[in-house]
């Protein structure tokens, strides 16, 4: 009778066991999608001022509570994780904002200021990072960057930055080139939602050498909301209803952005893993080395001679739609290659020859998002068993 119930004890544990891996699995299938929102300015940063007699107006408030509208509508969707760079009334240094987002490994980051001028101007404007192709691009961008004179060490953070040089974004604008697209997608849609559904002036999409954009690695967008200096315009933003409308509208464009994304590109593949199972496939390379270890004197797998006909891939998405084969539609990854089979796209990050660079290759797509990245191997084009193109280079 023990022996009958320890048999039912330990085959209970196995089925527990067996279903919190199936959990696990399906919780990694898919990345949340992570937005960091940043409302401009903050603490002893003030932002733009509005002086009516003896108020005065801050953009930093109206920035804040735009934000966390913006988040709370947000944070309503089991698939966004939303991140602040702050919830408060705090000054938070112009490179730690975009810290924040690269350490969350962010899809998306939204910054949100109040616009100001001498006059009565008015109209809402979304700026991606660029050069100035203006003068007034320039002073805006210039504005907003003086912040950085409050923060502490700010010759050390922002030593190859010149602010009051239109010259010194060339050069750092090359690296956040591969989001530039994607950022102009959201910034339009964006201007879009204001003029169309809440009638607001198009000031349109701008390029800018803000610094709080050039820190982030990622589509990225600052929002100009409006004018705080114009009477009738700084009456609407301060008010609940125009917070709550221009904050629906940032959101739907997020929506509507991330869902165009995800249409484009979805990295949840898991039925392709079927073709080489993940345990196999691990197993088979632990075999593969052990006897290459033996053969070569302790030494780690051998580098394929170029002449080799074995090349490694790594499976990085797949879906029925066709994409440019740019960096910007991979999350940065380049080169990008494209086969179709049977009315699917299958997009593969690199053509490797050495097993242990494709590794590498692996984890750098997994870093930027697409956790369900595999390699896959080739022999004189045809796709082969991961076991067979290991046992083939070990010859």
């Amino acid at each position: 009778m023990k022996r009958f119930f320890r048999k039912i004890l330990i085959f209970t544990i196995i089925i527990v066991v067996l279903s919190s891996f199936g959990y696990i699995k399906n919780q990694s299938k898919k990345k949340k999608f992570t937005i960091v929102l940043d409302a401009g300015h903050g603490g002893k940063d003030p932002g733009k001022v509005a002086k009516v007699g003896k108020n005065r107006y801050f953009e930093k408030d109206v920035a804040l509570k735009m934000i966390l509208l913006i988040g709370k509508e947000l944070e309503k969707n089991d698939d966004i994780n939303v991140i602040y760079t702050r919830k408060d009334d705090t000054f938070v240094d112009l490179f730690v904002r975009g810290k924040i987002a690269n350490d969350a490994n962010a899809d998306l980051f939204v910054s949100l200021h109040c616009n100001a001028h001498t006059s009565q101007a008015y109209g809402s404007e979304t700026y991606v990072l660029g050069l100035h192709a203006n003068k007034q691009n320039f002073e805006v961008a210039k504005a907003e960057n003086e912040a950085i004179y409050l923060e502490d060490d700010y010759e050390t953070n922002y030593a190859n930055y010149d602010i009051n040089s239109p010259e010194s974004v060339i050069g750092l604008t090359i690296m956040q080139e591969e989001f530039l697209n994607q950022s102009i997608v959201l910034a339009a849609m964006i201007q879009e939602n204001f003029e169309v559904k809440l009638k607001r002036k198009n000031r349109g999409v701008k390029q800018a050498g803000f610094i709080v954009l050039h820190q982030t690695f990622m589509p990225s967008v600052l929002i100009e909301t409006g004018f705080i200096t114009n009477d009738k315009e700084r009456q609407y933003l301060r008010s609940s209803k125009g917070q709550q409308e221009m904050s629906k509208s940032v959101v739907n464009a997020i929506m509507g952005y991330k869902k165009r994304i995800e249409e484009n590109v979805g990295d949840d593949f898991s039925f392709e893993l079927e073709k080489d199972s993940v345990s196999s496939v691990e197993n088979d390379i632990d075999d593969v080395k052990e006897d290459v270890v033996n053969r070569d004197n302790n030494e780690e797998l051998n580098p394929i001679p170029d002449a080799s006909p074995i090349i490694f891939k790594v499976q990085i998405s797949a879906g029925t739609t066709q994409l440019e084969l740019k960096a910007y539609n991979f999350k940065g990854l380049n080169p990008i290659t494209r086969e179709k089979e049977e009315g699917i796209y299958r997009y593969f990050y690199g053509e490797l020859s050495n097993f242990e660079d494709a590794k590498k290759f692996q984890e750098e797509a997994k870093e930027k998002g697409y956790r369900s990245a595999f390699i896959v191997a080739y022999k004189k084009d045809k796709r082969i068993p991961i076991k067979e193109a290991l046992k083939s280079i070990s010859n």
